[in-house]
């Protein structure tokens, strides 16, 4: 029975592990709260608490916790999954010590010295910035945002490490079960970009999407994940704050609308992936 260990077993990373469990994998596990170990446990999912931290000394690697920890969590598994939110906005902070960057530094000797041959790293359509109108995998990306230029200099980092192979899988914005679209804007006022597409992706399309990757053996590549639906801003939130009975949004029309389209076009050709909701 194949292993696959997943870091980050949040929103995301919880309920990928279920399907994960139910197509035969074992599956390790991790999170930062000691509450969640029991969570994890009692859905099948051998549990880990890892924090990640920012550096190690490297030359007494096995003393701390941390790497005794995260050497058990990679152990004998074939593929990771790192699904760990950069939690970078408006954190200047970070900027400068490049936090989520140092984490993923930190975590990336010890997939070289595993059992792991296979990384998907999750990312974000934030690596792309607003003003690149329309976007594919071959744009080169224009990160507005700290947290996606950390997030690409993370892909980068993976990448170009030639002791496994990594797919970064660049997720837009995502909604399904509590994070529901109509709540997000709902009686805000002056809201720009009214004309800006929207870019989601429902949770079950990013869970089949990662279950495609792993099926197909789909490494090395990196893929834009979003659903074929892009209508307005303006058009969009204020259908779903009007179908929840929520105050409309109010949008602002007085500037030009910018904002990028993320295409997925390689997601459908490369994978033959369809989408369970396209329309959201």
């Amino acid at each position: 029975m194949t292993k696959i260990s997943i870091l980050g077993c949040g929103w995301l990373g919880l309920p990928l592990a279920k399907a994960l469990l139910d197509k035969g994998f074992q599956v390790n596990g991790s999170t930062t709260t000691v509450a969640k170990l029991s969570i994890l446990k009692d859905q099948g999912i051998n549990p880990f608490l890892l924090d990640i931290p920012l550096s190690i000394d490297q030359e007494n690697l096995e003393s701390t916790h941390f790497s005794d920890s995260i050497v058990s969590f990679l152990k004998g598994s074939e593929t990771l999954i790192i699904d760990i939110p950069p939690k970078l906005r408006g954190d200047s902070a970070s900027a400068i010590e490049k936090t989520f960057v140092k984490k993923i530094a930190t975590v990336i000797p010890f997939i070289e010295k595993s059992t792991v041959q296979n990384v998907i790293f999750v990312s974000s359509t934030s690596v792309y910035g607003e003003g690149q109108l329309i976007v594919t995998e071959l744009t080169q990306p224009q990160p507005d945002t700290e947290s996606g230029k950390q997030l690409i200099e993370s892909e980068q980092l993976l990448q170009n490490d030639s002791n496994f192979k990594t797919t970064s899988i660049r997720f837009g914005g995502l909604i399904g079960n509590d994070r529901q679209p109509g709540k997000y804007l709902a009686g805000r006022e002056n809201l720009e970009n009214p004309d800006a597409p929207v870019n989601l992706i429902h949770q079950e399309d990013c869970i089949g999407i990662i279950l495609k990757i792993i099926e197909m053996n789909s490494w090395n590549e990196t893929f834009n994940a979003v659903s074929s639906f892009h209508p307005s801003r303006e058009n969009y939130y204020t259908q779903k704050a009007s179908e929840m009975n929520l105050a409309l949004p109010q949008f602002d029309h007085s500037k030009k609308s910018t904002g990028k389209l993320i295409k997925n076009d390689k997601i459908i050709n490369l994978l033959k992936y369809t989408f369970t909701k396209p329309n959201l």
